[in-house]
């Protein structure tokens, strides 16, 4: 599989070294203005390193838009000569829709959206896939790239916003929420490293726990609250305190935020 990547910034380079990782592009061709920001890549077999982005979309069987969402109409329209039926499309333009794709490229070529979140830097996004019509069939190619990199989920266009809710601005979310426990441990008595690093450990212990067992968060929660304990009379407090009131809440006003955003593009 040839594969593009149209703008090799922090995103497309986390892209670009998954697929390297996994071997997933017999031939892998990157661009970008500054050349000299990609000479890292340039060391891996069959990758290369260009400026002219129709040529590097004219030979892929794959290209990815890994551009800012005000630099695709004029991207797409200066690719529009090359794109064939049989490549796929995939943009990470955040808010950037199908139909303002296939408004330039049409309908019969094969679009996909896909949003990562920035733990893609580290191998563990969570991706949500969306895709047109014409890429029915080809979604095994987006999946493929984006699950070297974590994980994906395929939902419907629009609820692409809501996914950039719960995952990218999620990130930031359980940031808070691990701040918040470094800073009663170091309250409690540890040091800030310390505290930094149980609360990491403790916050991915318990990902891990809920990925690999399946269940529900409350039954995890059941196995280490004990009558009269210490656990369950933290849990309470935080919920009189409203915790997960105020998560829920924070989600909503987020969400009502990009809506916003979108209505005013």
């Amino acid at each position: 599989m040839k594969t593009a990547i149209i703008g090799t910034g922090n995103l497309g380079a986390a892209i670009a070294r998954g697929i390297i990782k996994d071997d997933l592009a017999s031939q892998l061709t990157l661009t970008k203005r500054k050349l000299e920001e990609l000479h890292t890549f340039e060391r891996h077999h069959g990758v290369q390193c260009t400026r002219d982005n129709l040529a590097a979309a004219t030979d892929s069987d794959v290209i990815i838009m890994a551009v800012q969402p005000t630099q695709m109409e004029g991207l797409l329209q200066e690719l529009s000569p090359v794109i064939r039926n049989k490549q796929l499309l995939i943009s990470v333009a955040t808010g950037y829709g199908i139909d303002q794709m296939e408004a330039i490229l049409g309908s019969d070529k094969p679009i996909m959206r896909a949003m990562p979140n920035t733990a893609i830097g580290v191998g563990h996004s969570m991706t949500t896939l969306c895709g047109n019509k014409a890429s029915e069939g080809l979604e095994h190619k987006a999946e493929s790239i984006f699950n070297s990199l974590g994980k994906t989920l395929h939902i419907p266009e629009e609820k692409m916003q809501a996914a950039t809710v719960v995952c990218a601005s999620g990130i930031a979310f359980w940031m808070r929420l691990i701040r918040a426990t470094t800073q009663g441990a170091i309250q409690l008595g540890f040091d800030s490293g310390e505290a930094r690093e149980m609360a990491i450990q403790t916050c991915f212990g318990a990902a891990s726990l809920l990925q690999h067992s399946g269940s529900h968060p409350e039954a995890e929660i059941d196995k280490v609250t004990t009558p009269m304990g210490c656990t369950i009379e933290g849990l309470n407090e935080m919920e009189f305190q409203g915790m997960s009131a105020s998560l829920i809440k924070g989600m909503k006003a987020s969400f009502e935020k990009i809506n916003e955003i979108a209505i005013k593009k």
